[in-house]
């Protein structure tokens, strides 16, 4: 599978059965790259998290996969994702806010930060289920120096409840005709979950800015 296959992938979720059709059991890798990306590293908040896991569940149902390993690897995935990224917050996290990297959205981190300081370990729980938040918790959580062994709980907990609820989800709801007609519809839907508040908060910032400007 090269870069674009891969590429054609996270955007067209919807078209999973055709890359299980043409490379089989590899997309097990590629199921389990996309979610540790998406929770190691922020600067990949973008890729299909919620809608991925449904999906994946349809084709499990459909038998194209096995939901228990699928699950098991995901987990892995997902919670490993968290703990580098933990890792990568407690070590560079601070030089990483003081920066001005436009790689990273420094608005939703904040929004992050502050939702940890009001709600703690829930943050890493609730946090899976909302997208772009997803990946900037843990990170969060490293740098505002949360104890590893109550981080640990909570990370595992949440990869637990995130992946088992969605990809069951997609196993027993997915072969519905209303819901397996509309796939394309459920990824659209979540993908626009992830990007269109990444395109309002950068509308927010140019518009303020643009504001103060002419005020000057």
């Amino acid at each position: 599978m090269d870069f674009m296959q891969f590429l054609d992938m996270v955007l067209h979720v919807d078209k999973m059965g055709q890359l299980i059709e043409q490379y089989g059991t590899l997309i097990y890798v590629v199921l389990f790259a996309i979610v540790f990306c998406e929770t190691a590293f922020v600067i990949f908040p973008f890729l299909p998290g919620d809608s991925l896991l449904f999906i994946a569940g349809t084709f499990c149902a459909a038998g194209a996969m096995d939901p228990w390993f699928l699950i098991a690897i995901l987990l892995f995935a997902s919670i490993s994702g968290n703990s580098i990224n933990y890792w990568i917050g407690s070590t560079v996290g601070h030089k990483v806010m003081a920066s001005n990297s436009r790689w990273i959205d420094k608005a939703a981190l904040e929004k992050t930060h502050a939702f940890y300081e009001k709600h703690g370990g829930k943050t890493i729980v609730l946090a899976r289920f909302t997208p772009i938040v997803r990946t900037f918790a843990p990170f969060v959580a490293g740098f505002s120096e949360m104890s590893h062994r109550n981080f640990q709980f909570y990370n595992v907990l949440g990869a637990i409840l995130w992946i088992v609820s969605l990809v069951l989800a997609g196993y027993y709801f997915g072969h519905i005709p209303l819901i397996k007609n509309n796939l394309s519809i459920i990824v659209m839907v979540g993908v626009g979950a992830a990007i269109v508040p990444i395109i309002l908060g950068l509308a927010w910032k140019f518009g303020r800015k643009l504001f103060v400007k002419k005020s000057s």
